[in-house]
Order: structure tokens, then sequence, then C-alpha cells
């Protein structure tokens, strides 16, 4: 048995363990990779085999200075880095702000980002804004490179009759229709095999659409996944697959979810290639993404990502995380926090400094706070106005049904 693990049974059966709990010391093995150790194969002629290094190690392009180097440096502008920035740090002090809401009533349910807010901002910034994403409920900022208001978010959130779903999800279980930011799902994992079924339609009808989607560890687990790698096998459509490993799924550690070293390689049977990137990596998460776009816009079918990072925060504001790991083990993390590795780089070109970063974060806190108050004019969570009953029962069908309009006619409305 190796640690982490619980033996037990006839036949050697293995229960796998956190490798650290409450009231235990946290320990992560520093990371060896650098950013010169893996090449960056042509997308155009790219074969899994031809990544199985790119698997089992790990893609990045900051080192631990700040330095950005290596064959995969997609040699940003200052003004792109800076943007990437200042989404980043919109979405954690949106985040914040939001928790504060939910935590004094004025929000029923929150899910923040947490330490994987790089994810959703350079990921789209490096993809096409037509292209379709097929998001967890980790990936919000995906709306903010794609343009939606602010306000919109939050009257999802309070699910006033601005609500733009009329209260038929769950808070931060966003859509956004002009984004191509499908429905997030609350079945976990479902979205990994429908992005799959998009991207085949993309290429059905011909139109230069890529489509990306994420997963957690724990969900991909579950039947979908798998379903979703194999059609991605087999019909090679134009899709991003991404597994996000953040290190625990709900209470459940990673060990969990998969009996190997890391996830990247789970898809080089399937003869798709892997990619294995450091995700708190701003730089890094860029150039992978892009590369597989190149990859799909080439006709040469999916690529499959594992994402390394950690979930700072709790899973959701139901959850206390410190009933099953140690309060501070992401101080441990060696990947550390994906602003604070761009904010330095940034200042280490010359391109910002502390007292810019200051600056944006009070302007940031600003814009959240007035649309938060504007949010609020369309209706809150304790008095409405909600969106009306009757709501459950249009922009579903394009005709509706006669047993569906015969229970609307029950309800009188």
């Amino acid at each position: 048995m190796t640690e982490g693990e619980q033996g037990g049974g006839l036949d050697g059966f293995t229960v796998p363990d956190a490798p650290s709990r409450p009231g235990e010391e946290s320990h992560f093995e520093p990371w060896t990779y650098t950013p010169e150790d893996l090449s960056q194969p042509d997308p155009n002629t790219c074969t899994s085999e031809d990544t199985t290094k790119h698997a089992e190690g790990l893609i990045r392009v900051l080192d631990d200075e700040g330095v950005a180097s290596g064959a995969w440096n997609p040699n940003l502008s200052a003004d792109e880095l800076r943007l990437g920035l200042e989404q980043m740090c919109r979405l954690r002090i949106f985040d914040d702000r939001m928790m504060k809401m939910q935590r004094t009533g004025k929000l029923s349910f929150y899910m923040r980002s947490l330490g994987e807010e790089a994810i959703a901002i350079s990921q789209t910034m490096a993809l096409q804004d037509h292209d379709w994403l097929f998001p967890t409920y980790r990936q919000p900022g995906c709306q903010f490179v794609r343009g939606r208001s602010m306000v919109s978010m939050i009257n999802h959130c309070i699910g006033n009759v601005e609500d733009n779903v009329k209260g038929r999800q769950m808070p931060v279980h966003y859509t956004y229709k002009d984004g191509y930011y499908i429905s997030v799902s609350s079945p976990v994992g479902t979205q990994f095999s429908q992005a799959v079924g998009v991207a085949m339609a993309s290429a059905y009808k011909g139109e230069d659409q890529a489509t990306i989607t994420w997963i957690g560890d724990g969900a991909s687990a579950e039947g979908d996944y798998h379903y979703a790698v194999n059609f991605a096998s087999v019909f090679k459509p134009p899709v991003i697959l991404c597994v996000v490993n953040n290190q625990w799924a709900i209470s459940t550690h990673k060990n969990f979810a998969s009996g190997g070293e890391n996830f990247a390689t789970r898809a080089l049977p399937y003869d798709i290639p892997c990619l294995r990137v450091d995700g708190n990596d701003f730089l890094a998460l860029y150039s992978v993404t892009r590369w597989a776009r190149e990859r799909a816009s080439a006709g040469l079918g999916a690529t499959h990502i594992e994402i390394l990072t950690y979930r700072t925060g709790a899973h959701s504001s139901s959850d206390d995380a410190s009933r099953y790991r140690p309060a501070n083990e992401h101080e441990f993390w060696p990947g550390g926090d994906p602003i604070e590795r761009l904010k330095n780089h940034l200042i280490l070109n010359g391109d910002w400094s502390e007292e810019q970063h200051s600056e944006l974060e009070r302007a940031l806190d600003e814009e959240v706070v007035a649309a938060y108050k504007e949010a609020v004019t369309h209706g809150d969570l304790a008095n409405g106005p909600w969106p009306p009953a009757s709501t459950i029962f249009t922009e579903v069908y394009e005709e509706v049904p006669w047993h569906i309009q015969e229970q609307r006619e029950e309800l009188g409305k």
C-alpha cells in the first residue's frame, strides 16, 4: 500500500485517503518541473504519442521568481497581461463580495473560484469569441471575458424579475446566450458529454467553432467523463476537454477519483493528445488552450488537458472545509496564487506596480458594490419581486404540448 491508502479484505481491497486531515501538517512535494522541460509540438501534426511526456510532466511558463520562458511562452503583450490580471482580480473581488452577501442573508447560496481564477479568464481569452463554453460552477469568469454585465450576473444570483433564467437554476449556475456560455449543470459531469455533442454538431455544419468544457477531479470518476472521451476519440470533434484537478471534490480527495499518478494520461489510450498544465500559471494556461484551439481548427479533433491547481476556499457556502482538510493547506500548494504570480511577473517586467494594483482593487470593489446596488432595484431575495409562477411553462417548448398547457390552465396563469 502507498501513503494515503488503507488496506483490507482478502484481495487487498484499498480505500484511498487524503494525505492530511484536520489537525495534521499539510505537505506537498516541491515541484521540480521547469518551463524549459517540455517542447511545444506542432498542433497541426501532433499525435497522442507525441504528448506522452506532456501528460506525465507539467507545462509551465512562469517560474517561481515570475520569469517567463520556455517553448510554451505565448509572448503576450503587456496590455493583454494587464487585462488578464484585471479580470482575475474582478472575479476574486466579485466572489468575495457575493460571499459576504450570502453570509448576511442577501443571497441563498454561493460558490467561489478562489485560487482558480486563471482557469476561466486565461483559457477564455485564448479562444475565439464564438467558441462554445461548457463550464462548471468555477468558471463564471468566462462571462467577464465575454462581456456579460455584473448586474445581470447578480440578478441571477438573487433570482429577481431580471434573472435571465427566471429562477429555473440555482444561484451561480449561470447561462449567457450571447457569450456562448451554456448553463452550468446541477448534476455535475453531464456537461462533458454534452460539449462533445455540440462540437460534433459544429463540425457537421462546417462552422469554425471549437468547444471547451471543464470537469472536476471528482466528477471525472463518473460515466459522463468516459462517454465524452470515447466519443471524442471516435468522431474527433473540435473539443477541448479539461479536467480541473483542484485536489478536492466536495469533501473527497482526488485519490478517490484516480488510481494513477495524474489525470492527464487517462486519454492517451483513446489516442487523444494529452497535456498537463500548471493551473495557476496564466501564461501556460493561455498557451495550451490556444494550441488546442489551433489543433481543433486543423480538423485533428480533441485535446485532453489536466489543469493542476488547488481549491483554496470551501466547496460552497454550504461547506466547511476545515472538517476534512487542514485549514492552512493552501499555503503549502507549490503552484502559489495565480493573481500574485501574474502581478509579480508584470512588476518584474516594469509593466505594473503595487500602487497600481491597490488602485485597481479599490476601483473593482466599488464596481461590484455599485452593481449590487443596481441589481437590487429589480428585487431582492427577501422581498422580491420574483419571476411569476407562470414562467415555469414559458421559454421551454417552441410549441407547448397539450398536457403542459392543461397544467398551466390549472395554475390559472
